[in-house]
C-alpha cells in the first residue's frame, strides 16, 4: 500500500495528521524571533585602552602595538585594527564567521593579561572589552530631560539606574551615556597666587588629595566585638574645598580660595546632546553581535515603565532612533506581498480550471504546505525576516505545482468516467514518482548553489535557500496525501464541458487571442528559422552587453528612516567654536520638513576627536517625506552655508559588515609600515 492510498483509505487520520501540521506550524510562526535580515554578524569584540595624556602617536606605539601582537596569537582572528586619539586606544577584533563569540571572548582576555607587563606603567586602569561592533548604531537611544532638574541630577539618574539596569537585559552589550555631565569640583589654581605664597602644584595637589579621604581611623576593642571607626571628611561643595586649608605661611592659614578659583561643574565640559535645541542626556543602547534587534527593543520597552516609576516625575523620557520600528514594518509590507501571491495564484487556479472543489483542493495545500514549514524553520532557530519571507513568497509558486500535477492527473481520469476514488487512486500512483523526482530537483536547484556558498552572500541566503527548500519537501507529501484525499471526496464525475461562470467569460477570450496570436507567431518563427536563430544570438550578445555596463553592488541600500551625519571641522578648531558650528547645523536638521526628529552628539566618545560632532536623524514616514536621496541632497546644500566644516551623511542599514567605524557607507584603506608613508599619502 502506498503513502497515497493509506491517506484516501483513511481520511480521518489525513485530517487529524493535516490539523497536527497546521497547529504546530501556528505555534510555531509566532515563535519565531522578528528581525531584518538572517543573523549573520561577523563575530567582533571590542577593547579599549586609555592613558590620559597621551598623544595619538604614543597610544599607537605604546599601548595598541603590544596589544596587537598578543592578539595575532589569537586562533580564528580575521581582521585586527585600531584607532588611537589623544589618551585612548580602541582595538577592534574581527573574527571568523564560525568562531564562537563567548569562546574567542575568553581568549581576548587571556591576552590581555597576558600584555599587561608590556604596557604603559602609568595605565593604572587596564584594558577592558566588549562583545560590541563599533561601527553599529544603536538599537535605540532613550533621551532624559526635565524642565526643572540640572543635567548632573540627571546623569546620576542615567548612569546609576538605567544604565545598570539596560545593561541586563539579554543581548545588550552596552549602554552608553551621550552628553554625560558628571558633578565635579573644577579647581583653577592662580599661578601668581601660588608663587607669593611659595606653594608648588605638587603641594597644592596634595594638600587637596589628603583632606579629601575616606579612610578608617582606627578601631574600638569591646569584651566581645572589634569596632571599626570610620570618618567621613569628604568634601563635596564648591565652598567646602574653598575653606580648605593648605598651608601655613608666616603663622596664617591660606585658604584654596586664595590661591584658586573654585567651582561647582562637570567632570566633563566638552560633551553635549542636544535634542530639538535642548541639552539632555542621551543613552545610546547598543546589542550583541548576534542579537536580535526586536527582541532586545521589546525587552527595553517593557522595563522602560518600571524604570520610570523611580526617576522624579519631571524627568521626561522619550525614544529617538528605535531601530525595530523600520523592521516590524518591512516584514508587514513582506507580510502583504505574500497574501496578495497567493491569492492571485488561486485565481489563476481558477480560471483555468473554472471548478470550485478542483481550486479549493490546491488552495487548501498551498498553506498546509508553507505553515508545516515553519515548524521545522522554528526549531532549526532561524527568524521571520525579509530573506525568508522572500523564500516563502517565492515558494508559494512553487508548491503549488505538485498539487495540481496531482489534480490534473486525477481530473483526467474522472473526465474519462472513472470514479472520484478509483480515479484518485490510480492518478497519485502513477504521478507519485514525478512528484517525488520534481521536488529533489527543485531543493538541489536551490541547496547546492545557495547552501554552501562561502562568505557573507552565502550565510545571508542560507535561510533563503532552506525556507525553500523546507516548502517543497512539506508541498511534496502534502499533494502525495492530502490532496488524492480530498479529490476522492470532494470530485464529482463529470459530464460535458466544464461550468463556465460570467466574469470567466471574459478571461475565455483573453486567453483564446493570446493562444491564437502565439500561434501566429510560432508559425513564423518556424518558418524564418535563420532570422530568429540571429535574432537569439544578438539578444544574447545585448544582454552580455547591458550586464557588463549595468551598476553593480553588493546589497540594495535600505531606506529606513534613518540618517547618520557626521560635521567635522579643522583640527585646530576650539571646543567652543565646534559647538557652535554644531548648533548651527542642528538647526538645519530639525528644521527640515522631511525630519521627524533628531540628536545632536558632541564629544563623549561619540566622535573621533573634539573637532567632530555627530548626528542621529529620524525622518518622517516615506509618505510624507521625499526619498532618502533627495533628502541628503538638500541637508547638503543647507550645509554650505556653514562655513568650515565637512559633511558626512550615511543612510542606516541593517546589513552590517565588518568591525570599522566609518564617516560614510565606503572606506578606503591606505597601509604603510610607518606614520610617514601614509601621511605623505
Amino acid at each position: 500500500m502506498t503513502l497515497s492510498e493509506l491517506c484516501i483509505r483513511r481520511p480521518v487520520m489525513t485530517v487529524l495528521l493535516s490539523l497536527a501540521t497546521v497547529i504546530a506550524g501556528s505555534v510555531a510562526y509566532f515563535k519565531i524571533p522578528v528581525a531584518a535580515l538572517p543573523s549573520f554578524n561577523t563575530p567582533i569584540i571590542s577593547v579599549t585602552a586609555s592613558l590620559p595624556g597621551a598623544s595619538p602617536e604614543n597610544m599607537a606605539s605604546a599601548v595598541a602595538l603590544p596589544l596587537e601582537k598578543e592578539f595575532s596569537t589569537i586562533d580564528g582572528i580575521k581582521i585586527i585594527s585600531s584607532n588611537s586619539t589623544l589618551g585612548a586606544t580602541s582595538v577592534t577584533l574581527e573574527f571568523n564567521n564560525d568562531r564562537d563569540i563567548d569562546k574567542a571572548a575568553v581568549d581576548v582576555q587571556a591576552a590581555l593579561l597576558r600584555a599587561q607587563k608590556r604596557l604603559p606603567i602609568e595605565m593604572t586602569i587596564p584594558p577592558s572589552y566588549r562583545k560590541i561592533n563599533p561601527a553599529d548604531t544603536p538599537v535605540i537611544i532613550i533621551r532624559m530631560s526635565s524642565p526643572s532638574i540640572s543635567l548632573s541630577e540627571i546623569n546620576d539618574y542615567a548612569e546609576n539606574l538605567m544604565a545598570p539596569n539596560l545593561s541586563t537585559i539579554s543581548g545588550v552589550s552596552q549602554v552608553n551615556v551621550y552628553g554625560a555631565k558628571r558633578y565635579a569640583i573644577r579647581i583653577s589654581a592662580q599661578p601668581d597666587a601660588l608663587g607669593n605664597r611659595n606653594i608648588t602644584m605638587d603641594e597644592l595637589a596634595a594638600a587637596i588629595n589628603k583632606a579629601n579621604t575616606n579612610s578608617p581611623i582606627g578601631t574600638l576593642d569591646g569584651p566581645r566585638q572589634l569596632i571599626t571607626i570610620y570618618a567621613n571628611p569628604q568634601l563635596v561643595k564648591a565652598e567646602e574645598f574653598g575653606n580648605l586649608i593648605i598651608a601655613q605661611r608666616n603663622g596664617f592659614p591660606v585658604y584654596l580660595k586664595d590661591v584658586a578659583i573654585v567651582e561647582e561643574s562637570y567632570e566633563d565640559v566638552k560633551t553635549f546632546a542636544t535634542a530639538k535645541g535642548e541639552r539632555s542626556i542621551a543613552m545610546g543602547v547598543m546589542r550583541q553581535p548576534n542579537a536580535n534587534t526586536v527582541e532586545v527593543v521589546n525587552e527595553i520597552k517593557r522595563l522602560l515603565p518600571t524604570l520610570k516609576a523611580q526617576l522624579p516625575e519631571s524627568i521626561q523620557l522619550s525614544l529617538i532612533n528605535d531601530r525595530s520600528t523600520s523592521i516590524i514594518e518591512s516584514i508587514h509590507d513582506v507580510n502583504i506581498t505574500l497574501l496578495l501571491t497567493i491569492a492571485l495564484v488561486v485565481l489563476v487556479i481558477f480560471l483555468f480550471l473554472k471548478n470550485i472543489a478542483a481550486t479549493v483542493i490546491p488552495s487548501i495545500s498551498l498553506p498546509i504546505s508553507l505553515i508545516g514549514a515553519f515548524f521545522v524553520f522554528y526549531f532549526m532557530g532561524y527568524s521571520l525576516d525579509n530573506i525568508s519571507l522572500l523564500g516563502i513568497t517565492l515558494a508559494v509558486g512553487l508548491v503549488v505545482d505538485d498539487a495540481i500535477v496531482v489534480l490534473e492527473n486525477i481530473m483526467r481520469y474522472i473526465e474519462s468516467g472513472m470514479s472520484p476514488l478509483k480515479a484518485a487512486l490510480k492518478g497519485s500512483k502513477e504521478v507519485g514518482f514525478t512528484i517525488v523526482s520534481i521536488s529533489l530537483s527543485l531543493v538541489a536547484v536551490f541547496i547546492i548553489p545557495l547552501f554552501f556558498m562561502a562568505g557573507p552572500i552565502g550565510l545571508l541566503f542560507r535561510e533563503f535557500a532552506v525556507v525553500v527548500t523546507l516548502s517543497i519537501l512539506v508541498s511534496a507529501v502534502v499533494s502525495l496525501t492530502i490532496v488524492p484525499m480530498l479529490c476522492s471526496r470532494f470530485l464529482k464525475e463529470q459530464h460535458g464541458e466544464s461550468k463556465s461562470y460570467p466574469f470567466t467569460k471574459g478571461f475565455d477570450r483573453i486567453f483564446t487571442w493570446s493562444l491564437n496570436t502565439y500561434t501566429h507567431y510560432l508559425d513564423l518563427a518556424l518558418v524564418n528559422r535563420k532570422k530568429v536563430l540571429w535574432g537569439t544570438i544578438a539578444t544574447f550578445i545585448v544582454t552580455i552587453a547591458l550586464f557588463a555596463f549595468s551598476p553593480k553592488g553588493f546589497f540594495p541600500e535600505e531606506d529606513i528612516g534613518q540618517l547618520r551625519i557626521t560635521v567635522e571641522a579643522a583640527q585646530d578648531t576650539s571646543f567652543k567654536t565646534m559647538l557652535e558650528l554644531q548648533d548651527r547645523a542642528a538647526v538645519i536638521v530639525d528644521n527640515d520638513p522631511n525630519v521627524e526628529t533628531s540628536i545632536s552628539i558632541l564629544g563623549g566618545g561619540m566622535s573621533s576627536g573634539r573637532n567632530t560632532g555627530r548626528f542621529f536623524v529620524i525622518l518622517k514616514p516615506k509618505s510624507e517625506r521625499q526619498k532618502m536621496s533627495k533628502v541628503m541632497e538638500g541637508l547638503r546644500a543647507k550645509f554650505k552655508e556653514i562655513p568650515g566644516i565637512q559633511i558626512y551623511m550615511s543612510p542606516v542599514q541593517n546589513l552590517q559588515l565588518g568591525g570599522r567605524s566609518s564617516k560614510s557607507r565606503y572606506q578606503y584603506t591606505l597601509q604603510s609600515v610607518g606614520f610617514e608613508g601614509v601621511n605623505e599619502w
